[in-house]
């Protein structure tokens, strides 16, 4: 059993580059109950997040082998998790006629596939039959119904809580100086003579001294990202730009232009509209932030309390790496 592991270990922590091998070679990885998870169960999930991992990590092969193989612990737990719940369902005395799991299956079917004919042919390329996923279906359905039941139906967060929390992190809520700018931005090929962009830059400059819009001179002159936005960059702090910008905008007062500011590869005219000093957030504008905050916490709380539960009166058998 360990030598299959270490195969199937691999084969998660590589990237899945024995697939073929994976697939061929299965053990047991876990025992719930009477409810088996296989190795294969939890790669093939464990591959679903495999690829964003490769592209975040890809270049530092020992994180991306770790991150991998946590991705692959995380779902092997989430599994026993998963049938700890429906066998608590099946023992605990639960009445869940037939006729319920077919109507929230047509609803469900109704919302995503539009009919039953466009899910028999999801399903025929997938090689699942339809028995396989009304029962897949029907396992979610009940999961997600004991965990309303057992923990999100449990949650209670008082405005004094919400309060308390608020004043214990109010760093957590800090915002530091922001400007709201418009910018036109004069892109010039590196290692060559920037005389011609300049004297453009210094044209813009007049006509904007002489009363000419700043918003339509971006519109038609400006080479930035933000152009079709007539140059606005909304509202930034001082970390967003580089430090030749950031030490002539937060200089500026509402209303205020900058002269041309000559970087390597660019010259730029910032029009400062409008500034906020730093400050922390009132409680008002971060009530719904703190409140996601600690249903979060409290959800994740009462889950682990319900699974340790769950798990002293089940026989469980893990079979590690």
């Amino acid at each position: 059993m360990k030598f299959l592991c270490a195969i199937l270990a691999v084969a998660t922590v590589m990237g899945f580059g024995f697939r073929t091998q994976a697939e061929v070679v299965n053990g047991i990885n876990a025992i719930v109950h009477d409810s088996i998870i296989t190795y294969q169960e939890v790669q093939i999930l464990t591959e679903t997040y495999a690829e964003d991992l490769r592209r975040q990590y890809g270049d530092n092969q020992s994180v991306l082998e770790q991150k991998l193989l946590d991705a692959y612990k995380q779902n092997l737990e989430g599994l026993v998790e998963r049938q700890l719940v429906l066998h608590e369902f099946e023992t605990a005395g639960y009445n869940l006629p037939e006729s319920i799991i077919d109507e929230q299956l047509q609803e469900y079917i109704k919302n995503k596939y539009v009919d039953r004919v466009t899910l028999t042919k999801t399903l025929q390329q997938q090689g699942m039959t339809f028995e396989k996923f009304r029962r897949q279906f029907k396992e979610k359905f009940i999961y997600d119904q004991m965990n309303y039941q057992n923990i999100s139906k449990q949650i209670m967060i008082s405005p004094h809580k919400v309060e308390a929390y608020y004043l214990d992190h109010k760093d957590d809520f800090k915002e530091e100086d922001k400007v709201k700018l418009r910018m036109i931005v004069l892109t010039n090929a590196p290692e060559t003579d920037t005389t011609q962009t300049r004297k453009l830059g210094e044209e813009i400059l007049t006509k904007l001294k002489g009363g000419a819009s700043f918003a339509e001179m971006a519109s038609i002159y400006s080479q930035g990202s933000q152009k079709s936005q007539q140059g606005e960059w909304d509202w930034v702090d001082k970390s967003v730009l580089r430090k030749e910008l950031a030490d002539v905008a937060f200089t500026l007062k509402p209303g205020e232009m900058s002269g041309i500011i000559e970087t390597p590869g660019a010259f730029y005219i910032m029009l400062v509209e409008d500034k906020k000093t730093a400050h922390v957030r009132d409680l008002s504008e971060v009530r719904d932030d703190v409140e996601k905050i600690l249903l979060a916490k409290e959800r994740t709380r009462l889950q682990q309390q319900w699974t340790e539960k769950l798990r002293k009166k089940t026989f469980i058998r893990e079979f590690p790496f």
